[in-house]
C-alpha cells in the first residue's frame, strides 16, 4: 500500500438543490506530505470534508482513502484516519484529561501512557487536570488535535485549525502540523489564509465556488506570483500615474486614493528616484499584499483573463 494515495478523489461532486456546492473536482493526496486545500468561505472546501468524514455522501465521483472507500469497506475507510470538522467540542465542566479518556473509551481505549504523550505533542502537559470551561480558544484547538492523535492516525484532517486563533496561537497551531508532518504522518488541512498554507503545506489544491481553480505544489504558485505590490502616496498622484507611464517594466495604478506599484525592486527603485527628481513629495511607501496573496485573489475573486495561462490549465486538468 506504500505507493496508494492517501485520499484519491476523481470528478467528486455535491449538490444541494440548485447549489452546486462541490463541482466534479479531482484530489490526490500522497502519503506522508502536508496538503491544504484553500479558497474563501464558501469555496467548498468544508464539504469536501464531510464527505471524506462520511457526514454527507457525494452525488457524484469516487472517493478513496488509502485505497478504501465507503461503497466498498464502508466505516473501515476512517481506520487510520482522525481529525475534526469545523471547531472540535468537548464537555466544559470535565478536566482536558478527562475529556480525552471518555473520548478513547468510546474508540475502545488507548495504550498505556498514550493521553500523557499527545498531551504532551500538543503542549497542554500542565494544564490536562484543568476544566475545559476555562480553556482559551487555541487551547480546545489543541485538545482537538491531541483527541485525534489518540486514534494514532495515518492520515489527520484539519479543518481551518488556525481559525478564530490570535497571532501566538497561530504560531503555535503551526508549528504543531509542522513537528507532526516531520514523523511522517499525512495532513489534510483546509484553509482561507494563503499565508498559513504557504508555510506548512507542500501541495494544494485552490477552490472557487465549488470547482478546482489550481492544483498543483505550492513552488509552482510561487514561480507565477505577480511581483510584490508597493503602495504609493505622493503630492501629486496624477503626475505621478503620468510619470510611470514612461517606466518600462512598471506596472502602476490608481486605487483607493493611492498608487499599486508592481514590477522588480530596481523598476521600483528607479520610478521613486525619478518621482523625487522631478520635485514630487512622498507621504508614504508601504508594502502591499503578498504576491502568492495577490494571486490567490487572482484565481478566487477575477475572471479568468487575470490568472496566468499555466494556472488556468492546472485547474482544468484537477477536474478530469
Amino acid at each position: 500500500m506504500t505507493n496508494t494515495q492517501a485520499v484519491q478523489a476523481e470528478g467528486l461532486s455535491k449538490r444541494y438543490g440548485e447549489l452546486t456546492a462541490v463541482d466534479a473536482i479531482s484530489v490526490q493526496v500522497a502519503q506522508g506530505e502536508v496538503y491544504g486545500m484553500l479558497g474563501p468561505n464558501g469555496a467548498g472546501k468544508t464539504t469536501f470534508l464531510r464527505m471524506l468524514f462520511g457526514l454527507i455522501r457525494p452525488d457524484a465521483g469516487v472517493l478513496e482513502v488509502f485505497g478504501r472507500s465507503w461503497d466498498r469497506d464502508g466505516t473501515a475507510i476512517l481506520d487510520g484516519v482522525a481529525g475534526f470538522i469545523e471547531s472540535p467540542r468537548f464537555y466544559p465542566y470535565l478536566s482536558g484529561r478527562r475529556n480525552l479518556q471518555l473520548l478513547a473509551g468510546l474508540d475502545g481505549g488507548a495504550a498505556a501512557g498514550l493521553i500523557e504523550e499527545v498531551l504532551d505533542v500538543v503542549d497542554l502537559t500542565g494544564r490536562e487536570s484543568e476544566k475545559v470551561a476555562g480553556y482559551s480558544f487555541g487551547m480546545r484547538q489543541r485538545l482537538g488535535v491531541a483527541a485525534s492523535l489518540l486514534r494514532e492516525p495515518r492520515l489527520l484532517v484539519l479543518d481551518e485549525p488556525a481559525n478564530g486563533l490570535d497571532p501566538a496561537g497561530i504560531r503555535d497551531m503551526r508549528a504543531l502540523v509542522q513537528r507532526l508532518a516531520s514523523s511522517g504522518l499525512t495532513v489534510l488541512l483546509s484553509s482561507h489564509d494563503m499565508d498559513e498554507v504557504e508555510q506548512i503545506c507542500d501541495n494544494v489544491t485552490i477552490m472557487k465556488r465549488g470547482s478546482v481553480a489550481y492544483h498543483g505544489t505550492i513552488a509552482r504558485l510561487r514561480e507565477q506570483a505577480p511581483p510584490q505590490a508597493h503602495l504609493l502616496r505622493t503630492s501629486d498622484d496624477p503626475a505621478a500615474l503620468e510619470l510611470a507611464r514612461q517606466r518600462p517594466g512598471l506596472a502602476v495604478t490608481a486605487t483607493d486614493g493611492q498608487l499599486a506599484l508592481r514590477g522588480t525592486q530596481a523598476a521600483v527603485d528607479l520610478y521613486i528616484t525619478t518621482l523625487v527628481r522631478a520635485g514630487l513629495s512622498l507621504r508614504s511607501l508601504t508594502l502591499g499584499e503578498a504576491p502568492l496573496e495577490a494571486l490567490f485573489f487572482m484565481l478566487t475573486e477575477s475572471s479568468t483573463d487575470a490568472v496566468p495561462d499555466a494556472l488556468t490549465h492546472s485547474g482544468q486538468e484537477a477536474r478530469r
